[in-house]
C-alpha cells in the first residue's frame, strides 16, 4: 500500500524542522510527522521520554512497544521495535512469541508486563489483579511511565497505519 501522506523531503522543510528529522535518524515516521512541524517537534520531546528517559528498564519497555504495537496491529511500529527490543535483550524467540495470543512460556515478571499493555491496548485500564503485581513490584513513577509508554506506542501505532507509514529498508516486519 502506499502512503497516504508521503514523508516530507528534507528540501521541503524549514531548517529546523529538517534539522529534527535529520537528528531524530530521518525515518519515514519523522519525516511523514514533518508535515505538522510543530507538532513533530512537541511530540519528540514527550516520545524521548518514554523512549530514553523514562523509568522503565530498556528489556520490559521494549517488551511494552512490541506488544503494544501487535496488539495495534502496526508492522512498522513491531519492526522498528524488534531490532531496538533485541539490542537490549529480547531474544527473535521472544520477539515471535510477543506476536501471539498466548503467555505461555514467559516469566511471571515478563508476563505481568505483557499483560499490563494487553489489558491497556483492550480495555484502557490496567485490571486490579495485575494492578497489585505492578503496584507491588514498580514504584509509582515506574507506573506512570508504563502508562504513558503504552499510550504513547498505541497513538504512534494509530498514526504510522493511517497514514500509511512504510518501513524502511532493511527493518523487519510481522515475525515468520
Amino acid at each position: 500500500m502506499a502512503p497516504r501522506m508521503a514523508p516530507a523531503q528534507l528540501d521541503e522543510l524549514d531548517a529546523e524542522t529538517a534539522a529534527l528529522v535529520e537528528g531524530a535518524g530521518g525515518l519515514n515516521i519523522f519525516a511523514t510527522l514533518a508535515r505538522h512541524p510543530k507538532a513533530l517537534k512537541r511530540w519528540l520531546v514527550f516520545g524521548s521520554h518514554v523512549l530514553a528517559k523514562s523509568t522503565l528498564p530498556a528489556r520490559e519497555r521494549e517488551l511494552l512497544i512490541l506488544r503494544v504495537g501487535w496488539r495495534c496491529g502496526s508492522e512498522y511500529e513491531f519492526g522498528q521495535h524488534t531490532v531496538i527490543g533485541q539490542s537490549v535483550g529480547i531474544t527473535a524467540e521472544e520477539v515471535r512469541r510477543l506476536a501471539s495470543e498466548h503467555l505461555d512460556g514467559w516469566s511471571d515478571d515478563d508476563a505481568m508486563w505483557i499483560r499490563a499493555a494487553d489489558e491497556l491496548v483492550a480495555d484502557h485500564v490496567i485490571g486490579d489483579e495485575t494492578w497489585a503485581q505492578l503496584a507491588e513490584r514498580l514504584s509509582d513513577e515506574q507506573v506512570i511511565d508504563l502508562l504513558f509508554t503504552v499510550g504513547q506506542y498505541a497513538m504512534v501505532s494509530m498514526a504510522l497505519k493511517t497514514l500509511g507509514v512504510e518501513r524502511e529498508a532493511g527493518v523487519p516486519g510481522w515475525p515468520t
